[in-house]
This record gives C-alpha cells, structure tokens and sequence, in this order.
C-alpha cells in the first residue's frame, strides 16, 4: 500500500510538470551567474518527489538501500546508475537501468521509477539510442543486441581470433544511429587493438594496434557519427593523451597535452563537426570546461577554471548542452570569484561558447570516493537528469535522484539574455 502512494504521488509528480509551477531550472535573469551557498535539507524520502530549495527544481530520490520489489533489491553501500557518460534512459525513455550496488541490471519505470524487473548480467552493456527495446553488449568474444524486457539475445559477430572483448571499456558509446561500436580486444598473442564494427552490415574495420601508441589504453569510443575512434592512452602514471583516428585506421589527431580534455562526451556541433566536450588538466586552459573538435583538434574553452569533474552529452535530442557535474569545497570556491561559481553542483550549459546555463540540483554529497561522486547524466530528450549523492555522510549510503527540467521552445532570435561564465 506504501508503495502504492508513492508510486501515484511520483505520476502527480510527472504530470505536474504540465501544470502552471515554476519552471524547473529556468534560465537566470540578466544577471551574471554568482556562487550558491549549500542549503541544507534532510534526506527526501524514497520516491517522494520535493523541491531543491536553492533552484526550485522538482526531484526524488529514486533508490534506497534494502528491498524495492519486483526482483529488485539494493546493496547497503551505494545504490546507483553507472556513469556521467553512459545512458541510463533507453531511448523513449521507458526504462532506467540501475547497475552500481543492485542484484544483477536493475530497471525501473524511466518516469514513476518504480522497480519493474532485475536480470542476472554482468557484462557490458549500452541502451541502442534509436531502438528503445533493444541494448548492445559485448563481452568475451562476441558482440549482440540484447532486449532485457523479453531477456532475448541475439549474436551478431563472434571471433575465435580476439578474446576479452570491451565495450570501452566503461566510457564507450555507440554511435548516434546506433550502427557502429568500438570495440577494444586482445588478440590471442596478447596484442591489444580496437577496430569499429558495424552492427547493421556485420562488417568489422581494420585493427587499430593500441600498443604501439605507447602507456596502456584506457576506453576507446566510436565518435557520434561513426566515422572516428576515440582513445585515451595513459603515456606515463597519471598522464593520458588521446589518439583520434578513422574506423579504417588513420590517425587523425594526437592531443599529446594530459587531460586536454578528459572525463567527457562526445557530441556533434552545431555546425556539423564532431567534438569533444570534458574537463582539461593542461594549460592554457587548465581545470576549465573545453571542447576539442575531433577533425582538427581546436580548442574552445566553455566555462572559467573551477571544480568541473564529469561530463555528459547524453541527451542526444538535446545535442547542444552538456550536463555538468561540479564538487568542491563550497566555502573555498565562495572566496574564489573569479572562479566559476559551482560547488556540490548540477548545471547544464550551452557548448557553443555563449556560456549560458541553467542550474539544476546541488547534490549535497560529500566526496569521499569513486562511489560518492555524483556523475550527472540526462535522458535523451534532456528533460530528466539522474546524479547521486551520499547527502552529506561521509562513507554513508549514496542514493540515485532524478531531477526534471522543462524545456520551453522559443525561436534563437527570442532567447532570453544569457548567463555568462566570465568569458566574454
């Protein structure tokens, strides 16, 4: 009965978004964007929607440890979703899959979050961006589709030439039309390549031999339109590079500088090209939010220096803002103001240099590990954000929320005056 109420009380939630209430992370009014003190707030009850009393925006926390039903049962550490720059939502946003500290791949209803079914997967698995049914997995020697409502698999390229085949691994998404992967492998003698497959044709690209390039690999991804993979090589201990090159093998960038950027997302511009949009550990624009364009490696920063730590352009109907998470601590960042102003923060910002943002939630975590770190990521459509958060509890549990967010259709010459980040 308990989880009847709040199961209706989450639906008056989604419906409410239709009604006359304040806009959930509205613009800021033409006024550069100053630093938000924490305000404090007791933990939400679980599937209670309430109202972040900094931003006004509408959230619930959708996990909680112990049993949620239907097969779904969450560790007492942390229960949560994967990754600032992995789906969550499949494409209609139907399901949410939650894998951190959960029995098996735990789906919930994308919009009430009430548990529906757990299956018993350990392998890599990203939701397929077109076909909302469907996830692509690899793992061992073979890559498939995989519908978790039905637990039907279907193989679509199995090798006995590589073994240990990675999604990634952990930071690899398929491209936007959701033809084309990379996939990382070993070949039987050791050798680490990746090469891009592509799952409508059955068609597999050339080896790309990683350990030429020197370091260890870290991911490889395939780039939004299919035509790029991107890899993160760790050079020495503590420095990364990156090595662009086509699906048949050229190289087409080195970003030799460490991080330039790092723990990020790719998407495509508004002009047509593909970028990069992350965090950079190098100068000239260190500790700042940048995107790098794949093609030739320019650079433009989007945000002053500050305490950025992951990005997310996982709403691909929404390709032109990316989700950020900010930590730090709240009272340094506050005496900082030429810093940009975010602590304990979600906000999500325009990529074409404007700096313009709404803000979203303060998570109110306590960073203490991996775990306890936020990792904002949006649905597709941009109009839910998930993040966690241990709320302030230095090794408590970390929960996932979701907040919402509207998104008024206005024409570009309509646009309200933005909020800068200081960069013009």
């Amino acid at each position: 009965m308990i989880f009847r109420q709040r199961a209706l009380a989450l639906l008056l939630f989604v419906a409410g978004l239709s009604l006359d209430l304040p806009a959930a992370g509205s613009r800021q009014n033409n006024a550069p964007t100053q630093f938000t003190a924490p305000v404090t707030m007791e933990l939400p009850d679980y599937l209670q929607p309430t109202t972040d009393p900094a931003f006004g925006t509408q959230f619930a926390r959708i996990t909680k440890m112990g049993i949620l039903g239907n097969g779904v049962v969450c560790g007492n550490e942390y229960c949560r979703h994967r990754y600032s720059s992995a789906q969550a939502w499949n494409s209609d946003q139907s399901l949410l899959v939650i894998t951190n500290g959960c029995n098996g791949m735990c789906f919930l209803d994308g919009r009430t979050y009430a548990p529906l079914f757990r299956r018993a997967r350990s392998i890599e698995c990203e939701w397929h961006p077109q076909n909302a049914e469907l996830m692509i997995c690899v793992s061992g020697r073979q890559v498939s589709t995989w519908a978790p409502r039905t637990n039907r698999e279907d193989i679509l390229f199995v090798s006995n030439d590589y073994r240990d085949l990675r999604f990634g691994p952990g930071k690899g998404n398929p491209s936007r039309d959701g033809n084309r992967i990379a996939v990382r492998a070993l070949r039987e003698n050791g050798e680490v390549v990746v090469f891009a497959y592509d799952l409508k044709e059955r068609k597999k690209f050339p080896d790309i031999e990683l350990d030429q390039l020197g370091g260890t690999n870290g991911a490889c991804s395939i780039s939004p339109l299919g035509t790029s993979i991107l890899c993160l090589q760790e050079i020495v201990s503590g420095f990364q590079q990156a090595f662009i090159f086509t699906v048949d093998g050229t190289l087409r960038q080195k970003w030799i500088e460490h991080h330039r950027p790092g723990h990020g997302d790719m998407t495509v511009d508004e002009d047509g090209s593909e970028v990069y949009v992350g965090i950079s550990k190098s100068d000239p624009d260190k500790y700042q939010v940048i995107k790098r364009r794949l093609s030739d490696g320019k650079v433009t920063p989007l945000t002053k220096y500050g305490e950025a730590m992951h990005a997310s352009l996982r709403a691909l109907a929404r390709p032109g803002w990316v989700f950020l998470t900010y930590g730090g601590d709240p009272d340094e960042i506050s005496a900082q103001p030429d810093w940009a102003p975010y602590a304990q923060e979600v906000i999500a910002l325009r990529i074409d240099g404007s700096g313009e943002v709404r803000r979203i939630a303060q998570s109110r975590s306590t960073q203490l590990d991996y775990r306890s770190e936020t990792h904002a990521s949006p649905s597709p459509d941009g109009s839910q954000v998930i993040w966690s958060s241990n709320w302030g509890v230095p090794g408590g549990p970390v929960y996932d929320f979701v907040s919402r967010l509207d998104w008024p259709e206005e024409p570009s010459s309509n646009r309200k005056e933005i909020v800068t980040n200081g960069n013009h």
